[in-house]
């Protein structure tokens, strides 16, 4: 795993180094072990390395024998040895044994094409020294970031957007309708990112860049049809596990050792389980406690520890460990959050690192793919109530599914019926599944100022979404539907990076996740809803599946959304704020910057301080102010684009010859 930047100038002008040195050294946290630039005229290919295949021969950019093409590639392609034997049947040879060089080779042999092929999670840029052209792509379901934008007429490219804010000619300045999205969604829509002018690659795209024209083109996204579906139901499990040991065998292949993460859970529980059972690789695993006793897990930890005989190490987060990081959190992050969840993550991918482990498999993305989510089953109750409008043991069964919602439990049936949007006419909304959630975060725009409220007059970001649907979208189920939101928005966004590649990359720390490789994925979509959630029991087939590979109080035990404690994480004892918390949302530090009522804040800020329990709303509000504030801070008002830069590595510089004109 990396870091990558580069520039090119739309002009044919010559790049400018300097930048380019400055974009990779804030990026030192992804690849402490090596860094370097290629030089070619208009174009400056950047790489900072983590060194993981190929340890001593993999160093980057990368160019084949003729020095034609050249790669400077972040990310994992698991299935490049039997690539590799297919390109040396047809003639390729090679000098190291890096999927790098393979993942060069092969799009020399089908050119962007090429991405088909890939089994990884992936970012890169290749550069054609002849043709002048830059190819980029992302992986299908967005493991790995890549970020772009122009600046003085330079196209820039990096895997974070801090390394883009190293060049001077990019405006930084907080983008309205992202800021709107996020309080709707939990995330801005791709390609938009929270800052004006910078933007995303999406999941499964790709983009070229030639003679001053960039054009972005979709390769592949989750589709869900299980109209020819024929399978029986053990017949299903059994093709899920023979899946499932494959992608686990696969992300197990690296020159450095290679932990995993064990929450307690199903999922991660699952993946443990399948290193230990198919393969001989020792197993050492880590995982996240909790002093407050609604947040842990450990007792289930064990559990799986004891069955799997693995060797342990944990990390017990107090409350005010979340508070202390949460700074350097949204730092990564480079986004806001409405839960300090992340914030834990970071420091578990801490220990990792103090470990001396580079690499750690994980169980994300079973959720998404298999139904695990409280929001299908509370979409399926919705529409069991809907159906049978006078029951009382539907409206119970959504208090029993949010035990943790305190104020939940106490509303009337009326309440519920509102809130849930259980009338027939919501039912033909494709965001049915989603429609509380948004409504719940929505709430929050309570806090906006009027100067923000004024800069949205008409702006609807659900309507900004409805329009990137894809075209099959209208005639799929409802929990399909509820799928795909979660599988596009979601988990490439906050999943798996405010939670996943963000806080892990914070410590050099690499994520591989079984679940997401995409022949899972794409057998999941296949699959009828019934078999993920059978009646009320979600994620159904893998729990079949898994028989006997994990410990039985594991393998039925009610999902635990993972959580961490928020609002209380930023004040003290007494209910003093902590001091960046003071200055961040005091009401002269509001006004300036413009994004929050200030008045608002300080009565959210009072309550907080009071000592009373918060509810769902009052927490996230918490968080999500002070995140944005913080981005803010970090982004706008003070960026340093050296902030926790490498100093000490060199940067090798490779120039190639002027090439001669025509």
């Amino acid at each position: 795993m990396c870091g990558i930047a580069g520039s090119l100038t739309l002009d044919g002008r010559p790049s400018d180094p300097e930048y380019a040195e400055q974009m990779i050294r804030s990026l030192g946290h992804r690849g402490p072990d090596d860094a370097s630039l290629l030089l070619d005229g208009e174009v400056v290919l950047g790489h900072r390395r983590l060194s993981i295949i190929d340890v001593a021969n993999g160093q980057q950019p990368m160019s084949t024998a003729d020095e034609r093409l050249w790669i400077t590639f972040n990310g994992e392609i698991f299935n490049y040895p039997e690539l590799r034997e297919d390109l040396a049947a047809r003639g390729h040879r090679f000098s190291n044994h890096s999927d790098t060089e393979v993942l060069l080779h092969l799009y020399q042999e089908y050119g962007p094409d090429c991405v088909h092929r890939l089994n990884g999670q992936w970012a890169f840029a290749i550069w054609d020294t002849e043709r002048r052209t830059l190819f980029l792509s992302r992986d299908r379901l967005g493991v790995r970031p890549l970020f772009y934008t122009k600046a003085a007429n330079t196209f820039l490219f990096a895997s974070e957007i801090k390394a883009l804010f190293a060049h001077s000619g990019v405006e930084r300045a907080i983008d309205a309708r992202a800021v709107d999205q996020f309080f709707t969604f939990w995330t801005a829509l791709s390609p938009r990112t929270m800052f004006k002018g910078v933007f995303e690659l999406p999941p499964g795209h790709s983009m070229t860049v030639a003679a001053g024209d960039i054009k972005v083109q979709p390769y592949w996204q989750p589709t869900y049809d299980a109209s020819g579906f024929a399978m029986s139901e053990d017949e299903a499990a059994t093709g899920l596990l023979d899946l499932l040991v494959d992608a686990t065998r696969v992300r197990l292949r690296a020159d450095v050792p290679v932990g995993a993460y064990l929450s307690g859970g199903l999922d991660s529980t699952v993946i443990a389980g399948l290193i230990k059972r198919f393969t001989t690789t020792p197993l050492r695993t880590f995982s996240l406690a909790f002093e407050a006793d609604e947040f842990d897990e450990s007792a289930f930890q064990q559990s799986a520890i004891d069955y799997l005989e693995t060797d342990h190490d944990s990390f017990r987060c107090r409350t005010s460990d979340i508070g202390r990081v949460f700074p350097d959190v949204i730092w990564h992050t480079e986004k806001p959050v409405l839960r300090t969840a992340p914030a834990p993550m970071f420091l578990l991918s801490k220990l990792v690192r103090d470990r001396g482990y580079k690499v750690v498999l994980t169980g994300e993305g079973s959720d998404e793919i298999l139904g695990g989510y409280d929001i299908f089953k509370e979409a399926k109750i919705r529409r069991f109530w809907g159906r049978v409008p006078h029951s009382r043991m539907r409206p119970a069964l959504l208090r029993r599914l949010y035990p943790y919602l305190k104020n939940l439990q106490a509303q009337p049936e009326a309440y519920l019926r509102a809130f849930f949007r259980t009338a027939p006419e919501d039912f033909a909304n494709p965001f049915f599944s989603h429609l509380p959630r948004w409504a719940v975060t929505a709430q929050l725009k309570v806090f906006y100022s009027p100067e923000l409220r004024a800069e949205l007059r008409g702006y609807d970001p659900i309507d900004e979404l409805r329009g990137s649907l894809p075209s099959g979208f209208a005639g799929w189920d409802g929990f399909s539907q509820a799928q795909y939101l979660e599988t596009a928005h979601l988990l490439p966004a906050y999943i798996l990076s405010s939670q996943g590649d963000r806080m892990s990359m914070g410590h050099s720390v690499e994520g591989r996740f079984p679940f997401l490789d995409h022949r899972v994925v794409e057998f999941a979509a296949r699959l009828p809803p019934r078999l993920k959630m059978k009646v009320l029991n979600e994620k159904f087939l893998l729990k079949q599946a898994v028989r006997g590979l994990i410990p039985e109080n594991v393998r039925t035990r009610k999902k635990q959304p993972y959580r961490a404690p928020d609002a209380a994480s930023f004040f003290a004892v007494d209910g003093t704020p902590l001091d960046y918390v003071a200055a961040l949302l005091s009401e002269n530090q509001l006004q300036q910057d413009g994004i929050f009522n200030p008045g608002a804040v300080s009565r959210l800020l009072t309550k907080a301080r009071s000592g009373r329990e918060l509810g769902m709303k009052d927490n996230m509000g918490v968080v999500g102010v002070l995140s944005t504030q913080l981005l803010i801070n970090q982004f706008i008002r003070n960026f340093r684009h050296d902030r926790n830069a490498d100093r000490d590595t060199p940067v090798r510089r490779r120039q190639l010859p002027v090439r001669a004109a025509g």
